[in-house]
């Protein structure tokens, strides 16, 4: 038993109801949509939302319905969770309606593809190619350059910190800053968490290794930017805003991927979750240690990319 709040308890209550007897692919993926969906709120009075193509992938937009900003749009770049496997852009319309209403800013959801139809590095790839793009000025919002960020929750809180080593690798633009929420980095077997939290709420040890094996699926030898920990080197990347769960088997994923991080002398911010568990964005409004977290992510993000550089 896992010491987490009666608030807590009910969102995993909630969360865990949305179960389904079709063991398939198709049903696990049909089961986490109806599940999503149920804890979308409406859109927010004012947001426009569009969907198209950048760089050949998918994208969703999200922005107030106001002209572009002179200097153009400060821009959020999220890269949804979900194991590589389940999710899309409907699933996580939830934080990108708040980030981009809340905020002010741009935000665009990358709709990679999925494993493990498109196994490593089709996911990664896909992102590249939507930050290029953006970089080339395409797509139908002006970006200011200097003020973007990249951002993502779980697997796509691994993606985030790929395209970040890969960019920095190739001497490419970089984000300014870059955002993992309880991010899965290909961390050792040994981790602390892994045994702490075998069997944590909404997500086991168990799991992150199916879908850990379904992302790497007939790739040989892992990259780091399939499985960032592996980097020989975390120098030169974005400052970082690393947030963990205290009760998740990724919990020591996040923790080692800061301090490896810090000893480069990346600047780096911690944030501990404590009572959190993996997949609770979703509780938004209805758990108030979940609330202390987007409170703290909100006020980041202002300081980061509202700012003067």
């Amino acid at each position: 038993m896992y010491p987490i709040s009666s608030q807590m308890r009910a969102f995993v209550a909630k969360t865990e109801a949305f179960t389904c007897d079709d063991p398939s692919l198709a049903g696990l993926r049909q089961t986490y949509d109806r599940m999503c969906q149920a804890f979308t709120p409406p859109v927010p009075a004012g947001l426009h939302i569009a969907d198209f193509s950048v760089g050949g992938v998918g994208v969703r937009s999200y922005r107030l319905q106001t002209p572009d900003p002179a200097e153009g749009w400060p821009c959020l770049l999220y890269i949804h969770g979900g194991g590589w496997v389940v999710g899309g852009l409907d699933s996580h319309d939830f934080i990108c309606f708040e980030l981009a209403a809340t905020l002010q800013v741009l935000v665009i959801a990358i709709d990679y593809r999925l494993a493990p139809e498109h196994p490593y590095p089709a996911a990664y790839n896909d992102c590249r190619a939507v930050w290029q793009a953006i970089q080339a000025g395409e797509g139908p919002h002006a970006i200011n350059l200097e003020r973007q960020v990249v951002m993502g929750d779980s697997a796509g809180g691994n993606l985030a910190a790929a395209l970040c080593l890969g960019l920095r690798d190739d001497q490419q633009a970089l984000p300014r800053v870059q955002i993992l929420i309880y991010p899965g980095l290909g961390g050792p077997a040994d981790l602390p968490s892994r045994a702490d939290c075998w069997d944590a709420p909404l997500l086991s040890s168990a799991d992150t290794d199916c879908y850990l094996a379904l992302y790497l699926r007939g790739n040989g030898k892992p990259s780091p930017y399939a499985m960032p920990l592996l980097a020989a080197d975390f120098s030169g990347l974005p400052k970082a805003l690393i947030a963990v769960a205290q009760f998740d088997p990724l919990r020591d994923d996040g923790r080692l991927y800061a301090e490896r991080l810090q000893a480069a002398g990346v600047e780096t911010v911690l944030y501990p979750g404590k009572g959190l568990v993996h997949g609770c964005l979703r509780a938004r409004g209805q758990v108030p240690e979940v609330d202390r977290l987007y409170d703290y992510l909100l006020g980041y993000l202002r300081s980061e990319l509202l700012t003067q550089v």
